[in-house]
């Protein structure tokens, strides 16, 4: 896979586009155009050749990549490691990338136990609409103090200027992972989720669809098997593939709703009186209907 730095051309197309006053429409792997508002500018700004792996320092725990670097080669190369991105990012296919990812600022399961895409970033570099190139915050998980304009960049959809690298720290991959399962309606559920989550517990997933809690541990073995014996239920072969579902939507949930609403919520705010199935999804944080 090719690697090049196209900062250059990036910045130019941006000072024109500036001068003629020319709307520009980012894009990456597009493989979340489905995602923000309706985009109605005519020209492309594509990011998808400027890619490549800028640092990786498994000892630091620290990895440094353009914009449009596949997400699947970050999450091979960190694997090889025994490393990942701890905000657990959906990808919505193969074409997905870093720039993308963070623009749009999508966490997955693991978001309520080891943060979110916004608190794993250390440092971006961007242009901004005058064809400026900054950098805020650097290479480092112990950065300089000040306000950390970096993570403003996670959500922002490209609004606060065009993303062409980014620092992020990754994490560890756990020793042991398993998924419990109990069978429980959705007021128990939730009301279960509560109560794990105030307990000293190496979650790292919690959700509830098709009247199923399902419980993801995750840590060294032997808290694993401690907190599975104390906390009980079926365990799941097929785990894995369950929270991968979960993440890239792609449980048959979200195929079969109609209007499908996401709603962000305290987790122990209570159940939607609204007619219709409901997902939880981060210990009851993110409920889909």
């Amino acid at each position: 896979m090719t690697n090049a730095d196209m900062s250059d051309v990036v910045v130019e197309q941006i000072r024109q586009a500036g001068a003629a006053r020319r709307p520009l429409r980012i894009v990456g792997g597009n493989s979340k155009a489905f995602y923000g508002g309706a985009d109605t500018a005519d020209t492309v700004l594509s990011l998808a050749e400027h890619r490549g792996i800028i640092a990786y320092e498994p000892s630091e725990l620290v990895i440094t990549a353009r914009a449009g670097t596949p997400l699947a080669q970050i999450e091979a190369l960190l694997a090889e490691r025994r490393q990942m991105l701890g905000f657990e990012p959906p990808a919505f296919g193969t074409r997905a990338t870093l720039g993308g990812t963070l623009a749009c600022g999508f966490s997955g399961p693991r978001r309520p136990f080891a943060g979110s895409a916004r608190d794993f970033m250390l440092g971006c570099r961007i242009v901004n609409g005058r064809a400026e190139t900054l950098s805020f915050g650097g290479r480092v998980i112990k950065n300089v103090a000040g306000f950390d304009v970096s993570r403003l960049m996670v959500g922002a959809l490209g609004t606060l200027g065009v993303l062409l690298e980014a620092s992020l720290r990754v994490l560890p991959m756990p020793e042991a992972e398993l998924t419990l399962a109990q069978s429980l309606a959705e007021d128990q559920a939730l009301a279960a989720m509560n109560r794990l989550q105030g307990q000293s517990l190496p979650l790292s997933a919690l959700s509830h669809h098709d009247g199923r809690l399902r419980v993801r541990l995750s840590g060294a073995e032997a808290a694993v098997a401690a907190a599975a014996a104390r906390i009980g239920g079926e365990i799941l072969g097929d785990g894995p593939e369950y929270w991968r579902a979960l993440r890239e939507q792609a449980l048959v949930f979200f195929a079969e709703t109609g209007d499908l609403w996401r709603l962000s919520v305290a987790p122990a705010a209570l159940l939607s009186a609204l007619p219709g199935r409901q997902l939880l999804d981060w210990g009851g944080a993110l409920r889909w209907l």
